[in-house]
């Protein structure tokens, strides 16, 4: 395969409890065939000091560790402030319940060498369990309701066709930058915290002129949602994770100035908590309600630059 030459790529990996995940990641990253690509992984305080194990099981990767646990957005920031300084020509932001065959790198790279315009990139990503299943293809960003959709969704591969390479949004499970890209559009929005995060970046770098796209034969498996998906007495989702669902659609349909996707997010969002009322899971009620609260309430902070 043809590599773009004078092409660097720093991929980062946020940690937090999950160094079995992290493991099968960085051991699926080291058979990568692409020629000029460093490791950084970032341990978001794990509760054990599960960075400097992985570090010793891997002594090529770059080792940042966190004081405290920064989210998604703040964690991944710590890294792609790493791989800005320094001097890769292209970042990529990897979930760590990942794994990626051995050409995927080099056939997204590619991609950005047959068009310039580009600025963010994201493989096929399947379910690591069902790997013919679609994950992400890719998102598409309703802008009249204020709603990112996510495209393939549980399709088969053989039966799936994209409509077209060119995205809305790639998701933050797996998704490659320029370095000019994010020079001109600011790092991820570490308000957010975890979730539509990857959206919001998304619309901005689109908003600078970069066009996005699908990688469909370049592929990867997730997990899918293996940090966020635990037991809990009210199930398998924490009430954290209505929260920040709920507060940062409300965030983002702000920044966007979508007056309709107020009203129909909001009636979304008062089903839930019917819904939660009815079976019982008060926690889940009250996180959906303070995430609206602070979804409409709470100044939006402005994503940080770089340097």
């Amino acid at each position: 395969m043809a590599f773009t030459p004078d092409s660097s790529v720093a991929i980062i990996l946020v940690n937090w409890n999950g160094q079995e995940f992290t493991r099968a990641c960085l051991s699926s990253l080291e058979k990568v065939d692409y020629p000029d690509f460093q490791v950084i992984l970032v341990d978001n305080d794990s509760k054990k000091p599960e960075g400097q194990v992985l570090k010793k099981e891997f002594p090529k990767l770059v080792l940042l560790e966190n004081e405290q646990n920064l989210g998604f957005a703040g964690g991944n920031n710590v890294g792609i402030r790493k791989a800005l300084e320094m001097g890769f020509s292209h970042l990529m932001l990897l979930n760590n319940d990942t794994l990626v065959e051995q050409d995927f790198l080099g056939k997204m790279m590619l991609s950005f060498s047959k068009n310039p315009k580009l600025g963010l990139l994201q493989p096929m990503i399947c379910f690591l369990d069902e790997p013919e299943k679609i994950w992400s293809a890719g998102g598409k960003f309703i802008s009249l309701l204020g709603r990112a959709k996510t495209l393939g969704d549980r399709k088969t591969l053989k039966n799936y066709q994209p409509f077209s390479k060119k995205l809305d949004w790639a998701t933050g499970c797996c998704m490659l930058l320029t370095r000019e890209a994010i020079l001109q559009s600011g790092l991820l929005n570490e308000q957010y915290f975890a979730y539509f995060e990857d959206v919001e970046w998304s619309l901005r770098i689109r908003n600078q002129g970069f066009e996005i796209g699908l990688v469909p034969e370049a592929k990867i498996y997730h997990e899918a949602g293996a940090s966020s998906k635990k037991s809990h007495s009210e199930g398998t989702l924490s009430a954290k994770v209505f929260y920040f669902h709920v507060r940062n659609q409300l965030f983002l349909i702000r920044n966007q100035n979508i007056p309709l996707g107020f009203i129909y997010n909001l009636g979304r969002f008062t089903l839930w908590m019917g819904y939660f009322l009815l079976r019982g899971r008060f926690q889940k009620l009250k996180a959906v309600a303070k995430g609206i609260k602070d979804g409409l309430f709470t100044p939006i902070k402005p994503a940080p630059k770089w340097p």
